[in-house]
Parts: structure tokens; sequence; C-alpha cells
């Protein structure tokens, strides 16, 4: 059986380390096999309750800071300390504050993209991967009326090789947000859209990549903040993300 090949390497797929070849094929297998999904699905949910339980205990900014203002100062007469080192230390922590904030940046986007792979996949090992089914984007769009604190145009597909397949309500972080189903092919694509004013520090620039073996290209339009997410090929994820940009600009 089909699935006897891949249960050895759901595990690796939950987490998109497998090579862009078997990701496609179980990607593939998943809606025929229920045993697979309900794995995948339990896999997913366990990280996720991890990433959850993580984050649950992390101390406040305000915390920190009271707990730094709290430390004792080491006091030095003012004699040891002349002009040049002193600029050479403020300097020193210019750059070494600019490093951390670059280092914090580019960690905050490989968790963003990492929960995003992961919302990606368990909507595809879901039995109902979306909340409102519909080709129709005149109908897909009003079901998030009064679930969004936003809304935001869907594209006309047309003569496009895309289908839409509906759209479910998604959460990142706590942020609350609209995840969008596409289909091309044998291939699923989730189009996640959210506020730009969330707590997590995003690159406002667009941005094409391979991220976890999916490819992904994000945007930002006005106040909104865009995800476009699947294994499908680099240049249909950019088709599909032009179509977006159309619409959200009309």
């Amino acid at each position: 059986m089909a699935c006897d090949t891949w249960r050895d390497k759901i595990d690796a797929y939950a987490d998109a380390e497998l090579p862009a070849g078997e990701m496609r094929a179980v990607g593939e297998h998943l809606p025929s096999c229920p045993s697979c999904t309900a794995d995948l699905l339990s896999r997913v949910q366990l990280k996720r309750a991890v990433m959850t339980a993580g984050k649950r205990f992390s101390p406040s900014l305000d915390l920190r800071q009271r707990v730094q203002k709290g430390l004792p100062m080491e006091n030095k007469p003012v004699w040891l300390w002349g002009w040049a080192p002193k600029l050479a230390a403020a300097a020193a922590l210019v750059v070494i504050a600019f490093l951390l904030l670059r280092v914090w940046s580019a960690y905050q986007q490989t968790q963003t993209y990492a929960e995003l792979a992961d919302l990606h996949v368990a909507t595809l090992a879901s039995a109902t991967p979306v909340d409102v089914v519909s080709s129709d984007r005149h109908t897909v769009k009003p079901w998030f009326q009064g679930r969004l604190p936003f809304t935001f145009n869907l594209p006309e597909l047309g003569d496009s090789p895309f289908t839409l397949e509906g759209g479910r309500m998604s959460y990142l972080g706590q942020a609350p947000g609209a995840q969008l189903i596409y289909r091309i092919g044998n291939h699923r694509i989730s189009v996640f859209i959210f506020q730009n004013r969330m707590e997590r520090r995003l690159a406002s620039s667009d941005d094409r990549s391979r991220r976890l073996t999916f490819n992904v290209e994000a945007w930002t339009e006005g106040d909104l903040r865009y995800f476009v997410f699947g294994d499908a090929d680099p240049n249909d994820i950019h088709k599909l993300s032009e179509l977006l940009k159309i619409a959200a600009r009309s």
C-alpha cells in the first residue's frame, strides 16, 4: 500500500524536511488516505501545542526592564574613563544592538514561515480544510465579514488555471486572519492575509523565496500582509500573487 511507503516519513513531511519530490508525493497521497492524514494532523497539533507552551511563560518587556533597573550599578571614579573609551564603548554597543536586532528579526521571520508551514500542512491534512466551501469569490469574501477586523478583495480568476476552493479563519500568533485555498492541477496553495500591525517584526518589502521546501511569495498591500504558500511551481505562486495584487488595488 502507498501509505506503507510514506508512513515513516510523516514526521519529516510535517517539518517540511523531505525532498521536493517526496513532499509532492506525500501531499498527493494524503487526501486518499485517512490513516496518514490523521497521523499528520496529530503531529502538527502536537508541534503547535509545544510552541504555544514554550511562549506562555516568556518574560514581558516590562519585567525585563524592572529587573535591569533593580540590578546594582557598579560605581567607578569618573577619572578612570576618558572620552575616547566612552565613545568606543558606545559605538560597540550600537553595533551589538544592531546585530542583535538583525538576528532577532531573522529569527522572527523564520518562526513566522515555520508557523505558516504548519498551518498549511494542517489544513491539507484536515478532513474539512475550509469552513466556507465555494469557488465563488462573492460567496467566500462576505463569509469573513464580522469575523475579521479588516476586509480584502479576491481576484476574478477568469481563464486562469487557478480554482478557489474556499476559506477558513486562521491565526498567526494571536492575530486573526484569512486562509484561502486555491487549487492548480494536483497542488493546493494557501493564501494567508493578516493585518500588518502584528507584534512580530516582518520585512516590509516583497519576498519571493523557498522556505522549508515550500515556495513562498509575501508582500504588504496597504495595512494588510499577504503570504502565498505552497509546493506548486514558483511561477504559479507568482501568477496567483499577481492576481491578488491586482484585486487588492482595484
